[in-house]
């Protein structure tokens, strides 16, 4: 919706700048997309009178013109047009000038003779032969007596093209924001100014409406109301220059003053109005009714629309002459020689209007406002202020009354007025007087502890829309923040925060996210060798599924990352790294509903990727959310697992991870030719056990001492049993002790392995000897010795 702020002044007189209208409109509620004033880029044009006119010696259409700008001497200027005389005023673009479109204008020479400027059309100024009916399109434009003539005037005033157009956003809930008075309400309202509507009224009438026209409704389900009224010897000619200022700034071309008046009316008060002619109203009878199957009409743009029985038309009684809220027909319309008009007033179902509109391909202000259910009481007064104008323009003569069809409710909305429970509601103090004031301002009516909507308020329907009215006159930005109602805090919970911390951690060591179903085949325990007796088979059954391949929720994302790994495995990907943070399901019969622990499911096949590679990946995670102290065991029950490169990682007896290689088996029933690996974590016992706060730890004062030691023993006794044996017999002087190499080969006896480890001792207390160090790995080796495990010589 565009709002002319000369047509505002006319009812609200307000003494602010642009932007802070704009910006104070935005804060009450009227959302204002931009603003900006009318002729903006033309610059250093100005009022001038041509005292005389000759040809130019070098050419045939040139004429050089001597132009009174009201400076002390006339300028000289070359044109090309041929309608101008001595005597003509005429807009003059001076040197260093700009004209529409961003054209500069310099002054220079033309055939010899110098031109000092240049005299504009209307094209120039941004205009058409619609703003100024009687000027020429392809001419200089003379301006007329509705302009100022003061020669050196600034032509933005001189010719009214000066008005500042500010653009709203107007919601569908706010259909009376579409019209001048409404944005004017909202405008007193929001800066405390007089309101002043416009007072309507015909003075002078002959005769009898009824002797002329008749109005039928057959639907009043989709037309509540229609109202008609008769204007005699219509007598057609351009609109005065301020209606068609107002239209040009609302973005309506003018086209002549019956026209005008219907386009002014429907932007000033948000009512569309239509004008017939009489003389192609057979029988002098306006029917409302529904089209007939296979009906068409001619609109005003000159095509034949097909209407359906859902679609409403103003007949008469042969034929459909409009579509109803939408567009007129062929010859419904305004011409020269119409003598005889019929002005229409009417509310229709704004659902119809739009699904007709919509139907048709013909979106129009007239429907783009119906079908935001407008004021049934206004059609009245709408129609009486059309034949106000055409009294004021001179533009007919006025039938007496007006014939009115009313189905239309008069109830009004009404709503106890609680102000308490406003404040408590909003989250303010604001006395009950202060509230009566907002509203009613806004046009409410508050009495007797009621609250009585305005009829064009058709938005009001429950206590919270009070609510609205007095919190944006109040002031958003004055109201004190508050936690949402049942909500305890906005921010991420600490389950979701460690959530993106797994996925962030898992994303720097280069694996990619991916999502899978939840719901998964029977099958897939199959293919995992899961025991029949296996818990994990008892799964949850979907009552509706698409088919037997989702007829489960999953009870293990085992099966669900093994798909994925297959399917990136025959597409020829030569390595993937996955995972996935997403929910199982553990039944508890079928009376309750399931538990649903959440896992990180890692997937990797290729080349580069091996069983350290995940274990480094696992171990990594279990480190930067805080987990140092863990127990890995060799797994060798897991029947999707291959027995020998498989393990489990405990946090205080819990188990929180399991990886390792997939069985040889189970990866030929996902046809994954390669080996692959997997691991599943639990998010909840990762959650249980993470660092909550950061402790500081003081860089320490004392020098390490490194001892490194190789031990031989059986093949069969894991590393991470003697990293436990060496760790409690060295005690808290052990600060770190690193696996770096594991031998078997000719230098060590038959079904024995030599392991060496790199130990760093340090205390907080002192620097520690080298018998301190000597000591303290003499204890580890004769713990050691007493299972078999020797110093390797």
């Amino acid at each position: 919706m565009n709002l002319s702020k000369k047509w505002l002044s006319d009812y609200v007189k307000l003494n602010v700048s642009d932007k802070q209208f704009a910006d104070e409109m935005t804060l009450s509620g009227s959302k204002v997309e931009s603003y900006k004033t009318e002729g903006e880029e033309i610059k250093n044009v100005v009022v001038g009178r041509v005292e005389a006119l000759e040809r130019h010696p070098d050419s045939d259409h040139l004429w050089v013109c001597r132009v009174n700008v009201g400076g002390n001497e006339d300028l000289q200027i070359i044109t090309g047009a041929q309608n101008l005389k001595a005597g003509d005023v005429v807009p003059v673009a001076l040197d260093n000038s700009f004209v529409a479109g961003g054209q500069h204008i310099k002054k220079g020479k033309l055939r010899g003779l110098e031109s000092n400027g240049m005299l504009c059309s209307l094209g120039e100024l941004g205009l058409t032969a619609h703003d100024f009916p009687y000027a020429i399109e392809d001419g200089i434009f003379v301006l007329g007596d509705d302009c100022d003539l003061t020669l050196g005037k600034d032509i933005h005033e001189a010719i009214g093209l000066n008005d500042v157009i500010t653009e709203f956003e107007i919601t569908s809930n706010r259909a009376d924001c579409l019209s001048i008075t409404g944005l004017a309400r909202e405008a007193a309202a929001t800066f405390g100014a007089e309101l002043k509507m416009p007072e309507i009224c015909v003075k002078n009438t002959h005769g009898d409406v009824k002797d002329f026209l008749s109005v039928e409704i057959k639907d009043s389900d989709l037309c509540y109301r229609y109202a008609g009224a008769v204007v005699e010897n219509v007598r057609i000619k351009p609109s005065p220059r301020w209606m068609r200022e107002r239209l040009r700034a609302c973005g309506v071309r003018p086209i002549n003053n019956i026209v005008d008046i219907t386009n002014f009316v429907m932007l000033e008060l948000g009512q569309p109005m239509h004008a017939f002619d009489l003389r192609y109203l057979d029988g002098n009878k306006v029917i409302v009714r529904r089209a007939k199957d296979g009906e068409t009409i001619t609109t005003l743009d000159g095509l034949e629309r097909n209407l359906t029985s859902e679609m409403l038309v103003i007949a008469d009684e042969n034929k459909p002459v409009a579509v109803a809220g939408v567009m007129g027909g062929e010859y419904s319309g305004i011409m020269d020689d119409t003598t005889t008009i019929v002005f229409e007033s009417a509310m229709f179902n704004g659902v119809s209007v739009r699904r007709t509109a919509k139907a048709l391909s013909m979106r129009t202000e007239a429907s783009a406002r119906y079908e935001k259910e407008l004021d049934a009481t206004g059609c009245l007064r709408s129609l009486t202020r059309a034949l106000q104008l055409v009294e004021m323009l001179d533009a007919g003569d006025v039938v007496g009354g007006v014939v009115d069809c009313d189905y239309s409710s008069k109830t009004p909305v009404t709503l106890p007025f609680e102000p308490d429970w406003v404040n408590n509601f909003i989250g303010i103090d604001l006395p009950a007087q202060e509230q009566k004031k907002i509203l009613e301002k806004l046009g409410f009516e508050v009495e007797d502890g009621t609250v009585i909507a305005p009829s064009f308020r058709n938005d009001i329907e429950h206590q919270a829309d009070i609510s609205e009215e007095i919190a944006r006159f109040y002031g958003y930005d004055k109201i004190p923040d508050r936690a949402l109602s049942g909500v305890a805090d906005g921010r991420y919970s600490d389950f979701q925060i460690l959530e993106n911390k797994v996925n962030d951690i898992l994303i720097a060591q280069g694996l990619s996210e991916i999502c899978t179903y939840t719901f998964i085949s029977p099958k897939e325990f199959d293919k995992i060798m899961l025991p029949e007796d296996s818990g994990l088979r008892n799964c949850v059954k979907i009552s509706n599924p698409l088919g037997e391949d989702t007829s489960v929720m999953r009870t293990t994302a085992v099966p669900s990352m093994l798909q994925t790994l297959s399917r990136n495995y025959n597409n020829r990907n030569s390595s993937a790294g996955l995972y996935e943070i997403g929910p199982v399901y553990i039944s508890n019969g079928d009376e309750e509903l399931p538990d649903e622990p959440e896992k990180v499911m890692i997937g990797l096949y290729g080349s580069e990727h091996n069983y350290f590679t995940l274990k480094g990946i696992v171990e990594n995670l279990l480190s930067n959310t805080g987990i140092k102290k863990f127990e890995i065991e060799r797994v060798t029950d897991c029947p999707y697992m291959h027995p020998g490169r498989s393990a489990k990682i405990s946090v205080n007896a819990e188990q929180i991870a399991l990886l390792g290689e997939v069985h040889p088996t189970v990866a030929g029933n996902y046809s994954i030719g390669t080996r692959c690996y997997i691991a599943e974590i639990s998010m909840d016992v990762l959650f249980k056990n993470r660092e909550t706060e950061k402790v500081y730890k003081a860089l320490p004062k004392f020098p390490a001492v490194t001892r490194d030691l190789a031990f031989v023993c059986e093949k069969s006794i894991p590393v991470v049993s003697l990293e436990k044996m060496i760790a409690s017999s060295i005690g808290k002087t052990l600060e770190n002790i690193a696996l770096f190499d594991v031998y078997e080969g000719a230098q060590v006896e038959k079904g024995m392995k030599s392991v060496a480890f790199s130990l760093s001792l340090r205390s907080a207390e002192r620097t520690l000897t080298d018998d301190d160090a000597d000591t303290a790995v003499g204890k580890a080796i004769k713990a050691l010795e007493k299972i078999g495990v020797k110093l390797r010589s």
